[in-house]
């Protein structure tokens, strides 16, 4: 077995680099970024450091979300010019919620071979840790900043049975928690995995609102870089629901809006309010 790489003219490379540890660098990598003529990176400033560490001097290009689809014609032109380029991200594999979609789209439309230099991701790292199915998954990537918002995309995957994988960040990650909570109730699983590959690496496995009141015992725990990995939908049937909070159901309505009636039931026992409100409309047509 060989590391070495042979670097084709008119190629574009797209090469994952660590997402913490820098030890994580494949030698592919290494080798396509030592002999490349050009890397496009999200920061140069960031990548440049990476480089450095690396030993490695490159000639930097700028590519990120702001300039991409102005830039990446220019790229393009160099490439049939017949120089090959590595494009890089911050951190991981590019595209994965990093820019290069519209490069990579660009190069299958003009013919341009593109080539990938695997690595790290987030996503994946943390779903093989997780303990939650891996067979069948949905990326999501980040949710919607505002709250509204939020509620409503996570009400379209509410159903989804494949297992769910986020990202978060610092500043939204128990305002997102809190609203999967209300969504998806508290029977489901959540993995919360935390500065992958670094010194202060976390990966927990509980409830929504077990993980959320783990993040608020101390604030430096809602610092760093989150996956969160929550698990698929399951089927309930009305016999998996206590009779007894049926019942209680069933006497609210009397009183008050089912919406109301369902949230009440659910935080009393424990379920899932859109179950029960589902089920309120059921029994109002029978």
């Amino acid at each position: 077995m060989t590391s070495a790489i042979t670097i084709e003219p008119a190629t574009l490379y797209i090469v994952a680099t660590p997402i913490g540890n820098l030890g994580d660098i494949t030698l592919r990598a290494i080798d396509t970024l030592k002999h490349v003529d050009l890397v496009a990176a999200e920061d140069t400033r960031h990548s440049g450091l990476l480089l450095q560490h690396l030993g490695i001097q490159a000639k930097l290009y700028p590519l990120h979300d702001h300039n991409e689809q102005q830039k990446a014609q220019q790229l393009i032109d160099r490439l049939k010019s017949g120089i090959s380029i590595a494009l890089i991200s911050d951190a991981g594999t590019p595209l994965i919620n990093d820019p290069g979609y519209h490069l990579v789209k660009a190069c299958h439309e003009q013919s341009i071979r593109v080539v990938p230099i695997p690595g790290a991701c987030a996503a994946i790292t943390a779903l093989c840790v997780s303990g939650l199915p891996t067979d069948r998954f949905c990326y999501e990537g980040f949710l919607p900043a505002k709250s509204k918002a939020r509620i409503d995309y996570l009400n379209q995957l509410m159903e989804e049975t494949r297992t769910l994988v986020f990202y978060e960040s610092t500043h939204r990650i128990i305002d997102s928690l809190q609203d999967m909570l209300q969504v998806f109730g508290t029977q489901r699983s959540l993995v919360l995995a935390k500065e992958l590959t670094k010194s202060w690496e976390t990966v927990i496995q509980k409830p929504i609102d077990q993980v959320i009141n783990w993040l608020q015992e101390d604030d430096n725990r809602q610092k760093g870089e989150f996956v969160l990995i929550v698990e698929g939908y399951h089927k309930n049937t009305a016999d998996d629901i206590d009779p007894n909070a049926i019942k209680l159901l069933n006497r609210l309505q009397q009183e008050l809006p089912l919406k109301k009636a369902a949230a009440i039931v659910a935080d009393m026992y424990g379920l899932k309010k859109n179950q029960l409100y589902q089920r309120g409309l059921d029994s109002k047509d029978e």
